[in-house]
């Protein structure tokens, strides 16, 4: 564990202090389960999700190509 992240459970700890226990054993119950979902997730899923990756057989240069020639201009002439 990092020194970061001491700091961070530390600061979380003395939050906790002031709690009742219905309320503290409600966080542990959420932490277990975000804990178990972490688990039964693989790595490579959860990096393509975190930034919202596709896939495609589409080559990079079609795909570029495609949203290129989507574009619509108009000229128009703005009166200041």
């Amino acid at each position: 564990m990092t020194v970061a992240n001491r700091n961070i459970v530390d600061a979380y700890s003395a939050l906790f202090e002031g709690l009742d226990v219905t309320t503290k054993s409600k966080i542990v119950e959420n932490l277990s389960e975000s804990i178990k979902r972490s688990e039964s997730t693989s790595d490579g899923e959860e990096f393509f999700k975190a930034f919202g990756a596709f896939e495609s057989k589409k080559s990079a240069e079609e795909i570029i190509g495609e949203i290129k020639s989507s574009r619509k201009f108009r000229k128009k002439d703005l009166n200041f």
